[in-house]
């Protein structure tokens, strides 16, 4: 949400201003600059990026419009684990095998729609859940797949940011494409009358300005919102490890989730009471 807000801050204050000191709106309305200029940069991203890195642009810029991993969602995630950790230790893996399987059609798991939008987190706990109950791996041995596992995600998390912050990085230079191109065009009509002359350098000023513009007020911020929202997705996916590393070494469930809430950084960390009595609510159900 902030990101849509700063957007529209720095729309309003660049075409206020621009109004304020006398300027003229519709001088900016130059299509031509829009096109070259933004198709450019466009076309240079399709060079460089995969298609999955276009889906993960996609996918990862509507995301950074929401409000990211919230105590909620950091709660929500250790009161599941808290039920499933239970289960595990009453039944075993007959108990849990529903669970694990097919956790999209689980009754606990469906119970957290959050935690189930993160498709990653639950294959994560899925598959770490199949080799804790057999018992075939020892707790370091399973922190260092853990730990192979998440670095690859962070990797992969962190190719559309990066490939967006480059786009951003090329738009003052195709603003100064599009500027040539208008000086081109003024050159060849160097004998009009001077009104024509004057509309046509201010269009090729306005390419330098767009591609200014669209870097630091746009497209870069953009690429900052984005990491800044993986970097929330890798606190949750860190916290779902320690939770499972502990119950891994033998720890109950709520020292497991004690455990990983310690991991999650302090502006969105729940409380110890705030995640007990979550807990408890699901005891009483």
């Amino acid at each position: 949400m902030l990101t849509i807000v700063g957007f529209i801050v720095v729309t309003g204050a660049v075409i206020g201003g621009y109004i304020m000191a006398g300027g003229h709106l519709m001088v900016l309305f130059q299509p031509a600059e829009f096109i070259i200029i933004g198709g450019a940069a466009i076309g240079a991203l399709l060079i460089t990026a995969s298609p999955s890195a276009l889906k993960g642009i996609i996918k990862q810029t509507m995301a950074s419009f929401g409000s990211g991993y919230g105590k909620p969602e950091f709660t929500s995630q250790m009161v599941m684990l808290y039920e499933i950790f239970n289960i595990a230790r009453r039944e075993g893996l007959v108990g849990l095998e529903s669970h694990i399987e097919k956790p999209f059609d689980s009754e606990v798991i469906g119970r957290y729609p959050s935690f189930l939008q993160n498709h990653h987190a639950v294959d994560f706990m899925s598959d770490t859940m199949r080799l804790i109950i057999t018992g075939s791996i020892q707790p370091h041995e399973l922190e260092a797949l853990l730990d192979v596992d998440l670095e690859t995600h962070h990797e992969e998390q962190d190719t559309p940011p990066s490939l967006v912050a480059n786009m951003a990085d090329a738009l003052p230079g195709l603003g100064i494409v599009a500027a040539v191109l208008g000086v081109v065009i003024t050159m060849g009509s160097i004998g009009g009358p001077p009104e024509v002359i004057g509309h046509h350098v201010g269009a090729a000023l306005v390419g330098t300005f767009l591609g200014v513009l669209l870097c630091y007020g746009f497209v870069g911020p953009l690429a900052s919102s984005i990491r800044a929202y993986n970097k929330g997705d890798a606190g949750y996916m860190q916290c779902l490890k320690q939770c499972l590393i502990a119950f891994c070494k033998g720890f109950p469930p709520s020292i497991s989730v004690e455990y990983g809430r310690r991991s999650i950084p302090n502006d969105v960390r729940p409380s110890f009471t705030e995640v007990e009595d979550a807990c408890k609510e699901t005891r009483k159900s």
